[in-house]
């Protein structure tokens, strides 16, 4: 395997693992619908695709994190707005929590290393 597949791979795997976490992030700003979710996360270098989104959001929503509303649409279809519930904001504590002592973890870590 070269460098370059192993690099996509390990950010691939990375991005994956807080992908939820991003979702409700944005949420708890406003509420959006899944497009615009997608189109943030894409702006911010998360590499996503429709297809990984979307089970993400009924997963979400079947916990109670998120629920979501319709809105008519000028340009077609009805589209379902995604909020998140106060279940959801309990969550997202929770992972901010868990996140800001993951990277306190590794960046205790890396300074160990820098020894090295």
């Amino acid at each position: 395997m070269k460098a370059d597949n192993i690099s996509d791979n390990i950010r691939s795997q990375m991005r994956k693992g807080v992908l939820e976490y991003c979702i409700l992030s944005i949420l708890s700003r406003k509420e959006a619908y899944a497009s615009t979710i997608l189109q943030e996360l894409k702006d911010a270098n998360m590499l996503v695709v429709e297809g990984t989104i979307y089970p993400l959001l009924i997963r979400q929503k079947n916990q109670g994190l998120l629920s979501y509303r319709w809105e008519e649409s000028p340009q077609g279809p009805p589209r379902k707005y995604y909020c998140i519930t106060d279940k959801g904001l309990e969550q997202l504590k929770e992972m901010d929590a868990s996140w800001n002592e993951l990277v306190s973890s590794i960046e205790t870590i890396k300074n160990k290393n820098a020894g090295i």
